[in-house]
């Protein structure tokens, strides 16, 4: 069988084959069989070779037209296979549009971010700006701008996240209020700031405790700033907080930026002051630290002490909320369980 009838006849048995194939993946094996670099037709077209000078531009002529006929048979029947398969995959993904479909449930507010918001309303309603610092602060700024120098053993409290020798994540919102103070150009007002945000200790983590947690500071200077200022402000704040029939304690206490130093307390919301479980039978909840600004902070601020006076308080978002809705551990609060996140609608917030 001379080389022009094997050719035809492969053309013919081939166009059988593409056209009995039933998958694409046959058809791509097919291709290979065929037109492959060790394919049916190039084993054939290497007896050319053996055919003399006017025998060889016929037989490539034909060999060409046979290699582009079986190229588009193959890519007819491929595409052919293609359609029938997404033809078939709309039909079994077909949507019955009849069908009533399906309620989309509406988010919220986290409640932290809720009490945040709650308290920022509050404090620009008085004339606050809202501040948001760093939270990679240096050492010298968490800690000694503050009146907190590195032989004090208030560090011990906050031994913290440090990346590297001179830098830490902030473990309190107050080192924003040594910069606001040096920013604040007294000739135009006093400073009235409220700086929210996340805070960073080295904590065991418990029922009461997080290695990060949620704190709001408040800052007021200017001329004749007084504790009765800083009292004033805390009850209002406090009775906005929980409810207007609280009554507010300060006791003194210490904290090195501050002098002098109080803790507030609040009356127990559950009890009126009788004692219960929430309040530890004391009648009285704590929920803030606050004090007159210390000189040594004014005067590394470059503000002058003898003539300008302030006051400072630090609240933690995630304890006023743990009070005022009764939560008993506040690692609720940070494992996104969408049943007890739901459970606090901003409206209840308000």
């Amino acid at each position: 069988m001379d080389l022009k009838t094997k050719l035809e006849e492969l053309a013919q048995t081939s166009v059988t084959r593409i056209e009995e194939s039933t998958s694409l993946k046959d058809v791509e094996n097919l291709r290979v069989q065929l037109l492959g670099k060790k394919g049916e037709l190039t084993d054939l077209l290497k007896m050319m070779k053996d055919l003399t000078k006017e025998e060889r531009p016929v037989i490539g002529k034909l060999a060409n037209e046979i290699r582009d006929d079986l190229t588009t048979k193959l890519a007819d029947k491929k595409e052919e296979l293609e359609e029938e398969a997404l033809n078939k995959q709309l039909q079994e993904e077909t949507i019955d549009v009849t069908l009533p479909g399906r309620t989309v449930k509406k988010g919220q507010t986290h409640i932290i971010h809720q009490v945040m918001e709650q308290m920022e309303d509050l404090f620009l309603g008085m004339g606050y700006n809202i501040i948001e610092g760093s939270e990679i602060v240096s050492d010298y700024l968490n800690f000694e701008r503050v009146n907190v120098p590195q032989d004090h053993p208030a560090r011990d409290m906050q031994d913290s996240f440090y990346i590297n020798e001179h830098y830490l994540l902030r473990t309190q919102t107050s080192a924003v209020q040594p910069l606001v103070i040096e920013a604040h150009d007294f000739t135009k007002g006093p400073l009235k700031v409220i700086s929210p945000g996340k805070v960073y200790r080295r904590d065991s983590d418990d029922a009461t405790h997080s290695h990060q947690f949620h704190q709001i500071e408040g800052i007021v200077v200017d001329e004749g700033i007084t504790m009765s200022d800083l009292m004033g402000t805390l009850e209002v704040m406090s009775k906005k907080i929980f409810g207007a029939d609280r009554v507010v304690r300060f006791r003194p206490s210490y904290f090195p930026f501050t002098e002098p130093s109080v803790e507030v307390d609040v009356s127990c919301f559950k009890c009126n002051g009788a004692g219960c479980n929430i309040c530890k039978k004391s009648g009285w909840i704590e929920i803030l630290g606050a004090g007159m600004i210390h000189p040594n902070v004014l005067e590394m601020s470059n503000v002058d002490s003898t003539k300008y006076s302030g006051f400072a308080f630090g609240v933690g978002p995630d304890r006023m909320a743990m009070l005022q809705y009764g939560v008993d551990d506040i690692r609720q609060f940070y494992m996104n369980d969408q049943r007890f996140l739901s459970q606090f609608s901003k409206e209840g917030a308000e």
